[in-house]
């Protein structure tokens, strides 16, 4: 017997689902990626969430600067993006990041119907990616579809363009038995890096998130006091655990994780997921406003967007800087929370946990 959750407009839908042979047999063919993201409240007329100075404040970030291009891989055809960005941008005094500026790029994988649901999210990676590092560009890539087969094509087309630095996945799914067979879909010959959302189901691992070339990032709960004092717990929902597929990379083993096990352990990182400190975003649409967003989907671009500003979150790196006696310069320690009930792996900890990782970021030089 198997418990999954998935995610359906924002709530959770759980399902027990016995070891029956279509189970059995779930294979990448199966493999549908969801948008891990959330809505807190209903749309206003004035931004309400986390804006991008406090945000920049909270993980000692800088106001400017970025290089090279931000690949965002999302599920159909957005065609409010570059109003929405510009909305955003002018709200919170960002330089503009248009097509016809070459700051922002559309690609289309495939003529099928609009966003498909996905619009929310597409929002979110753009609007966050450029807020983080508004001198890069934001490279769109619109798979047709949300099955495996058609989101490896949008993500083989990022990594093929020797302009992208960082390839940001905003979704996931189940793992499956053939996911090791994929993972070289996350490698560049231009060396970019490959940030997934860890998931917003609280403990378990999942893919793309558990591959061994991808950056998994969990999620937090940011505070920050009206003085400006930041302090930073495990999210309840954060995906995190030991994969069922994946070996241990040598990142990994080579840094003796507490508990660890000869499988992959995610996440890596961690940054604030819980939309009760969600992001402030505009969409266009019937309902056109600001919305306050939340999950670990926010994660992966503004990781993405920090590999823009740095050129070095790389796990070597991450795991190399943690064990160097000087970790709390690079990462905020997540030490209390937990996403779920399965004891020691359900917990945050000291150095590394199977909730948050390393922690979430304290610089953008790794």
């Amino acid at each position: 017997m198997k418990h999954i959750k998935y995610i359906v407009g924002g709530f959770f839908i759980s399902l027990i689902v016995l070891p029956t042979s279509s189970f059995a047999t779930y294979r990448f063919n199966n493999f549908r990626g969801r948008p891990p993201i959330h809505i807190n409240g209903k749309m206003g007329t004035k931004p309400r969430g986390m804006t991008p100075d406090q945000i920049k404040r909270a993980y000692h970030l800088p106001q400017t600067g970025g290089q090279g291009t931000i690949a965002i891989i999302d599920v159909g055809i957005s065609d409010t993006v570059e109003n929405d960005l510009a909305v955003f941008s002018k709200q919170f005094n960002l330089p503009a990041c248009t097509v016809n500026n070459h700051c922002l790029e559309q690609h289309v994988m495939g003529k099928e119907m609009a966003d498909r649901g996905w619009g929310f999210e597409t929002a979110l990676d753009v609007e966050w990616a450029h807020a983080i590092a508004p001198n890069a560009k934001i490279l769109l890539v619109e798979a047709a579809t949300q099955s495996g087969a058609n989101l490896m094509s949008a993500v083989d087309y990022a990594r093929d363009r020797s302009d992208v630095v960082a390839i940001s996945m905003s979704w996931g799914g189940s793992e499956f038995p053939n996911e090791t067979s994929l993972d070289n879909h996350f490698l560049s010959s231009y060396h970019a890096s490959f940030f997934a959302a860890s998931g917003d189901h609280g403990t378990g691992a999942t893919w793309p998130a558990a591959s061994v070339n991808v950056i998994s990032v969990g999620g937090t709960h940011l505070r920050i006091t009206k003085n400006g004092r930041v302090s930073e717990t495990a999210w309840k929902g954060s995906g995190g655990g030991i994969s069922q597929y994946e070996p241990a990379p040598s990142y990994q083993t080579m840094h003796a994780l507490p508990h660890a096990t000869k499988y992959r352990s995610v996440p890596d990182v961690s940054y604030n997921a819980d939309m009760t400190s969600g992001y402030s975003i505009y969409k266009s649409g019937p309902q056109a406003g600001w919305y306050v967003v939340g999950g670990t989907s926010a994660g992966a671009p503004q990781w993405a967007a920090i590999h823009s500003l740095g050129l070095s979150a790389t796990n070597n790196n991450f795991y190399r800087d943690k064990s160097s006696g000087k970790g709390n310069s690079y990462f905020r320690d997540i030490k209390r929370g937990s996403n779920g009930t399965c004891g020691y792996y359900c917990k945050a900890h000291i150095n590394y946990d199977y909730v948050t990782g390393l922690g979430s970021p304290l610089t953008v030089h790794f």
